[in-house]
């Protein structure tokens, strides 16, 4: 039997983070590393690696938003065969706030960006790369991308020194015919590069169409653990750990983080499958306005959510 090619890239602390503006505690962080070392998941993205300078409520926001390579070395004293990622946002990093890797804890930083910045996320891209880190390029918000737009961005990626080139479903508007297609068009324009994929939950498939792009052959998988993940969260790390076959990967650990981290803080802070969530997804919008309705008193006023959103004709109260 052929060993499963996929990897898995768990995000629980940098898209989880979006809920809890970061706010774990360092021996949260530890537990859920040890958890996930044990469990043999391949990459835990540990934060974002943006620079404080360039960014509003830097000072409001846990550690995790602003990854420090000095504090990195006293959360994980000892790092396991879990590789540690960070991720940067175009715009938002100063390059030469990231040191070589030979120095740094990381292995691998992620380049996130909008389709019409693939040329600045590939010119950072060459740059970790010259320091010698793994590196890929999350092309976001795909499902907004006009085919055009597409094939220019594959054309400098093709080029690029770039690992890996991401397919994300920011808005969790993709179905598994759209991801199917996505992913046959990335290895049709993209041969020479290995592929991921970041889902969101807001249809209930981020797992299935994670699950898809496996069988596609579709290499490094982002998850969280429980699915913890801005607004309706991701495809969750331990369906995968359970459900890929012919893998290294052991579900118990998993299942110790989920009881002692996940759950209680599930209590405290909301993510996760919601009717206005899933409105914003099917309508294939930023859950931006969901994330608002849910944070106010008429939280749960759906129907009135959903007329704001398909009526043309908005209005804005006069102050």
């Amino acid at each position: 039997m052929k060993v499963n090619q996929s990897k898995i890239v768990d995000c629980t602390i940098r898209d989880g983070g979006l809920v809890n503006n970061w706010d774990f505690s360092v021996e949260f962080v530890q537990k859920l590393y040890a958890g996930l070392n044990e469990a043999g998941v391949d990459y835990m993205e540990i934060g974002y690696k943006n620079s404080p300078k360039l960014l509003k409520g830097a000072d409001d926001a846990g550690p995790w938003r602003f990854l420090d390579d000095e504090f990195l070395r006293t959360v994980i004293p000892q790092k396991g065969h879990t590789k540690l990622s960070a991720l940067v946002d175009i715009g938002r990093v100063d390059e030469n706030d990231i040191l070589p890797r030979s120095e740094s804890l990381l292995d691998l930083i992620r380049v996130a960006c909008y389709v019409k910045d693939v040329d600045k996320a590939l010119q950072l891209v060459q740059v970790f790369h010259d320091r010698g880190y793994e590196t890929t390029i999350n092309i976001m918000a795909l499902s907004n991308v006009m085919e055009h737009e597409l094939l220019e961005a594959f054309e400098m990626i093709k080029e690029s020194v770039v690992d890996v080139v991401y397919i994300v479903d920011s808005y969790g508007s993709l179905d598994y015919k759209d991801m199917e297609h996505l992913v046959n068009k990335f290895k049709t324009h993209l041969p020479n590069k290995r592929l991921g994929v970041h889902t969101h939950n807001n249809m209930q498939l981020a797992f299935s169409n994670t699950l898809v792009a496996a069988d596609l052959g579709v290499e490094l998988l982002d998850a969280s653990v429980y699915g913890m993940g801005r607004a309706a969260g991701n495809c969750p790390t331990e369906l995968l750990v359970t459900h890929l076959k012919n893998t290294k990967y052991n579900l118990r650990p998993v299942l110790g983080v989920l009881e002692e981290l996940m759950i209680p803080l599930r209590e405290k802070e909301e993510w996760g499958y919601l009717i206005p969530y899933m409105i914003t997804g099917t309508l294939d919008e930023h859950p931006r306005s969901a994330m608002a309705l849910r944070a106010s008193a008429d939280k749960d006023k759906a129907v009135e959510f959903y007329d704001k959103l398909t009526t043309p004709e908005v209005s804005f109260e006069k102050k």
